[in-house]
């Protein structure tokens, strides 16, 4: 069976802003968790099969303001585990517990950890202090181990390490080896727990690097934008190395198809919304979606265990277009997998 999941960022509320998200998590508002819950309820309602949580906040400061504060840490870059918290999985909590009542069954839930490259680069750039990736990688180890050990109404069956600049920005300076050390420390906890351990990249031009860190089962590749990506990978090692793949089958890339809308209205659809819509009326149609999954599944088969939108929604206009999105991808999921009996992946 291939799994929907989605990549986690989602379009605030209207009247809310990034300034918003920032204070309320500081100061522990009520309202955010409000937000949280409904937003996730929008996901589970679009069919999503694994949801993210809705990451509103930005993806490094999440971690970063948490590792960089001495008073919640062990030693530096290193956040002592009882302050590795997922601020916002305290509110799936809610949802979960809503969605045993009228299901009978346990929510299963993906989480997004920004990876230990990715922290690296925002804080250091182009530099290669070893020590201090591996600070970062045990710090994300953290975060996993007291989200798994403290999960109590879902269930934390995917953990995603969104790594965009690997095989894309010039600035990492690691050698091989130093790379595949840290994403085995960051993941070792995931791995160790069940839950499936996915990377998600912005190109597969370095998926191989990823073939040889045995804790990470998934490989995400952005494959409805960048349909030549799926050029890029070898069926064969992922058989070789017991690797399946993530695939994007929704674009996400807002700004450049409303690029192509501007061209074809001649007008700024920014201020037009409702010519934003042909995005999901005429763009991203569930039909489209089985296409793009069609060509990915007559390349990898049974490689393919999740699929789902590109990357984020964050950067979408409305809440209302980005659930939409999701209903059409999960639509044309289903219609492939009605079309196609696939036996399930143990």
């Amino acid at each position: 069976m291939i799994l929907f999941d989605d990549i986690g960022s989602y379009p605030l509320p209207q009247g809310k802003d990034r300034n918003w998200v920032a204070a309320s998590v500081k100061n522990n508002d009520p309202e955010f968790n409000r937000v949280l819950v409904d937003t996730m309820h929008q996901k589970i309602e679009a069919g999503v099969r694994i949801p993210t949580y809705p990451q509103f906040q930005d993806m490094n400061k999440q971690f970063l303001d948490i590792i960089n504060n001495e008073s919640k840490t062990d030693e530096p870059f290193i956040v002592k585990k009882e302050h590795a918290r997922i601020v916002e999985l305290d509110a799936m909590e809610e949802v979960g517990a809503g969605y045993y009542n009228k299901t009978g069954e346990k929510l299963n839930l993906r989480i997004c950890v920004t990876g230990p490259i990715e922290l690296y680069l925002n804080q250091f750039g182009g530099t290669a202090y070893a020590d201090i990736l591996y600070s970062f990688a045990t710090s994300i180890d953290r975060f996993i181990e007291n989200s798994m050990e403290n999960a109590e109404h879902f269930m934390i069956s995917t953990v995603s390490i969104d790594e965009p600049s690997i095989g894309i920005n010039p600035q990492i300076m690691f050698n091989d080896s130093d790379l595949i050390e840290a994403l085995a420390t960051a993941t070792q906890t995931a791995a160790s727990g069940g839950a499936d351990v996915e990377i998600h990249l912005h190109s597969p031009l370095q998926y191989k690097l990823v073939c040889d860190v045995p804790s990470i089962s998934v490989i995400g590749v952005e494959a409805a934008a960048n349909p030549s990506y799926l050029d890029l990978v070898d069926k064969k090692d992922l058989e070789e190395y017991d690797k399946f793949l993530r695939v994007g089958v929704a674009r996400t890339d807002i700004f450049n198809m409303a690029a192509a809308l501007n061209e074809k209205y001649d007008t700024n659809v920014w201020k037009e919304p409702g010519k934003l819509e042909d995005i999901t009326k005429e763009m991203e149609t569930p039909e489209t979606v089985e296409k793009r999954l069609e060509k990915a599944y007559s390349m990898f088969g049974e490689r393919i265990k999740y699929a789902g939108p590109d990357c984020g929604l964050g950067s979408w206009p409305t809440q209302e277009i980005a659930s939409c999105l999701l209903r059409n991808t999960g639509i044309g999921i289903r219609e492939f997998l009605r079309r196609n009996p696939i036996r399930l992946l143990i």
